[in-house]
């Protein structure tokens, strides 16, 4: 249980990772807005806490609009951008499409910064303090996130599913700084990003494949737990909505805490990504060294 703690704390640094693993064209810093817009924290926090009260997914949802920014040629807002005649969005990515949300609650951040800094606070930077204070009205609080990022314009680059452990894997240990490979501390680093799924909620058609035909046996996935695989079936039964929706964490589902990790242990990870993280042959000796 020490070592799922420990990797708890690796998530509440995750950006830290992700923005440090990528040129900046700033000095990346706590303190970047102390003099330009010393009211960053607390205009951004005003509106977070207003977009809790009535949708308390959004904490979820803003830190995974940071992490697919991010993950996709550095932290630099570009999955806000709308599809234009020169850019294709990543917005409009298969991995994002009707999945990704809170764009609106970041537009509402923003035209609050442009009243009081005019052109001073960047969307990346935005979208990075947001995913912070998500964490922190969530339910943990020590997080210490550097800003100092431009916003620039880039065309999509597809955000591929991710299948395997052994896939997983690979996107981390790479050292190549490309749109697919960031760089990161292999099982390390990767079970730290997946522990964000501690709160949230998937649609079923990101796991419905482990429920009725997993691998193309005609059978369930082996390694999911048996009485969450009679609840799943009959939430997304064959030929239903894909679009309905079922929490990540079965047990503190809009609480960011270790809850992922004990479940994982039990065989109530959702998403098979997750549950390999755990049930993968070799993949304890990765994750938990």
């Amino acid at each position: 249980m020490s070592s799922l703690r420990n990797l708890l704390a690796s998530v509440l640094v995750f950006a830290i990772v992700l923005q440090g693993s990528i040129p900046s064209q700033a000095q990346l810093s706590p303190n970047f807005y102390d003099q330009t817009c010393p009211g960053v924290q607390y205009i951004i926090f005003g509106v977070l806490v207003d977009a809790f009260r009535t949708d308390i997914r959004i904490g979820a949802s803003l830190i995974r609009l940071h992490f697919h920014d991010c993950f996709v040629q550095g932290c630099d807002a570009s999955l806000l951008l709308d599809n234009s005649a020169t850019i294709l969005s990543e917005k409009e990515s298969l991995a994002n499409n009707n999945s990704a949300r809170g764009f609106d609650v970041v537009d509402r951040m923003k035209a609050a910064l442009e009243i009081f800094c005019p052109g001073v606070v960047s969307c990346a930077d935005i979208l990075t303090i947001a995913a912070e204070q998500s964490v922190f009205l969530s339910g943990r609080s020590f997080m210490d996130k550097s800003v100092g990022k431009k916003r620039t314009a880039e065309q999509q680059t597809e955000v591929l599913p991710i299948k395997t452990f052994l896939h997983h894997l690979h996107l981390f240990l790479t050292s190549s700084k490309s749109s697919v490979n960031v760089g990161l501390n292999g099982g390390v680093d990767l079970v730290a990003l997946s522990g964000a799924h501690t709160f949230g909620r998937a649609q079923c058609r990101t796991f419905s494949r482990r429920l009725f035909n997993f691998n193309s046996t005609g059978s369930p996935d082996p390694t999911l737990n048996t009485t969450l695989l009679t609840a799943l079936q009959e939430l997304c039964p064959q030929g239903g909505n894909g679009s309905v929706l079922t929490n990540l964490d079965l047990t503190t589902p809009d609480t960011f805490d270790n809850k992922y990790f004990t479940n994982l242990q039990i065989h109530k990870g959702l998403l098979i990504s997750d549950q390999e993280l755990f049930s993968t042959p070799g993949a304890d000796y990765h994750c938990h060294r």
